[in-house]
């Protein structure tokens, strides 16, 4: 084998078998090894940015890593915004970034660059496979590495020559080991029960593993028992709620809201996250968003088994026994009338099938949506960790490779959209099942409100014409059928919540752009 085909074999090997691809010419020997592989799973994106969110979609709802292949230095610089949202989301990815072989870098070729200069800060693993004798180790030590807890962003640089050459012996591979969540510490246990126990009002944040399966039922549980109130940051990666699961209130996204949700509480207590900040600096308003004299106390490092957590917290608090309690089924009625937040929460909410995925980018319009959903039927919601936008139709692409038999309901501002629209073409060169819902009120719509935080006063009309985006209109229909999308416009909650549901009953990709 050559070095191409023994880095496809070992990522395979691994548990690898999903690769999101862009690749260029000097990639040609790993694109045939994964042409020649029939146990990986070639995707191909048209931007580098749609494969790098497409892997993180991937992790989120199987945790386990996916292969992206980027060609050379631009090609990993245009996935770095999604990889810098994976990163945030604590998703694990393999990313494959070809370059040059060693004796034509030399000679400075056009896309020669510092590759391990853009890899490194938004990576935790960097290596170049200097050998196809090699290329195994390399292999799987980057596999190993993005299958940690919380989940790595490992980045190989294979050269073309280490590609195309051919491998010697057997390939030799590091030990294997088990991806491990550590044990949290006994007396951080004891000293958060006897929190738990004073009767001062609690806020128990949850984040990565522990905002569903088995940790948020022992969340509920803890909160039963005690009175603490559970919550999320605004943005979390995965939550698993609706009708059944344990409910969790959303940290406000606004500085004013936020601090008035946190204000009543004495305690913050975190699990795999860090106390709740404002994701902006705004002139007059603070940073942190807790009351004075509010004490922050970490339950669950980030690397730590937030199940295991709380099983340690039930006993130390004698409440293993306690029910958590549960979000009762709100049949929410079909509304009517014109689109806004609420109508079209409300839309949601009666439309969501049992056990779909939700991606939400929505920013301005669907800020309503978690609260006036959380009586849906049970779902999985997806939100933006890292804040770089354009991360949802991407993302929404790698959840329904992941999970071909559930619904993915991807919503997207108009803006947002833009920057990774390419992922309709993959979804329907793949079949997809993904339901994209583009709120398309023709601007920026969070800009208008920041520039109102951020005390810059009243946008004129030239300040107003770099974050309108109504000239020309976009036109989503044209768009969508372009890449083989179907789609429709809607203008009513009542249009909108039909156009959903017959969605759920069509298979493949489909768009419906809702005309604000």
């Amino acid at each position: 084998m050559n070095g191409a085909q023994t880095l496809v074999s070992t990522l395979v090997d691994q548990g690898v078998d999903i690769c999101f691809a862009n690749p260029g010419t000097s990639e040609m020997h790993f694109l045939a090894a994964l042409g020649e592989n029939p146990k990986m799973r070639s995707v191909l994106c048209l931007f580098e940015g749609v494969a790098t969110g497409a892997a993180d979609g991937w992790y989120r709802m199987k945790d386990k890593p996916a292969s992206t292949l980027l060609h050379l230095g631009p090609g990993l610089a245009n996935g770095l915004a999604n990889i810098h949202n994976a990163k945030r989301a604590a998703s694990g990815m393999v990313n494959v970034v070809g370059e040059h072989s060693v004796s034509h870098l030399k000679y400075d070729p056009p896309l020669t660059s510092d590759i391990e200069g853009l890899a490194r800060p938004l990576s935790h693993w960097v290596r170049r496979a200097e050998s196809p004798d090699t290329v195994a180790w390399d292999t799987a030590q980057a596999v190993a590495k993005a299958s940690e807890h919380p989940g790595q962003i490992a980045t190989l640089i294979l050269p073309g020559d280490t590609s195309w050459q051919q491998a010697g012996a057997a390939p030799v591979l590091p030990p294997t080991a088990a991806a491990t969540r550590k044990t949290p510490r006994a007396e951080r246990i004891e000293h958060v029960a006897r929190v738990l126990r004073s009767g001062e009002p609690a806020l128990i944040v949850l984040a990565n593993k522990a905002t569903r399966g088995a940790a948020l039922e022992k969340a509920g549980r803890v909160a039963a028992a005690t009175g603490a109130r559970l919550a999320s940051q605004f943005f979390t990666a995965r939550i698993e709620r609706g009708a059944g699961r344990v409910p969790i209130a959303r940290i406000p996204y606004a500085v004013a809201q936020a601090t008035a949700f946190l204000r009543e509480f004495k305690h913050i207590v975190t699990v795999e996250t860090k106390e709740p900040v404002a994701f902006f600096a705004y002139p007059d308003k603070p940073s942190l968003l807790k009351a004075e004299g509010t004490q922050v106390h970490t339950l669950v490092e980030a690397d730590e088994d937030s199940q295991l957590a709380f099983d340690m917290l039930l006993q130390a608090l004698g409440a293993s026994a306690t029910t958590p309690l549960v979000q009762a089924r709100i049949e929410t009625p079909v509304p009517t009338g014109p689109l806004n937040p609420a109508s079209i929460a409300h839309a949601l909410a009666a439309a969501l099938p049992e056990h779909c995925i939700v991606v939400d980018e929505s920013l301005t319009t669907g800020r309503e949506s978690m609260g006036l959903t959380m009586g849906a039927r049970p779902h999985d919601l997806i939100n933006n960790m890292g804040g770089s936008i354009g991360y949802a139709t991407p993302v929404a692409t790698g959840a329904a490779l992941a999970c071909p038999d559930r619904r993915v309901f991807c919503m997207v501002g108009d803006g947002s959209a833009m920057y990774t629209i390419q992922s309709l073409w993959t979804q329907a060169r793949e079949g997809l099942n993904v339901t994209t819902i583009i709120f398309a009120n023709n601007s920026y719509a969070i800009l208008k409100a920041e520039y109102a935080n951020m005390g810059a006063g009243s946008p004129g009309e030239r300040a107003l014409s770099m974050i309108d985006i109504d000239k020309p209109r976009i036109d989503w229909l044209a768009m969508a059928k372009s890449m083989g999308v179907p789609a429709v416009a809607v203008e009513t909650a009542e249009s909108f919540y039909e156009a959903m549901a017959r969605s759920t009953r069509e298979p493949g990709p489909c768009l419906i752009e809702v005309r604000l």
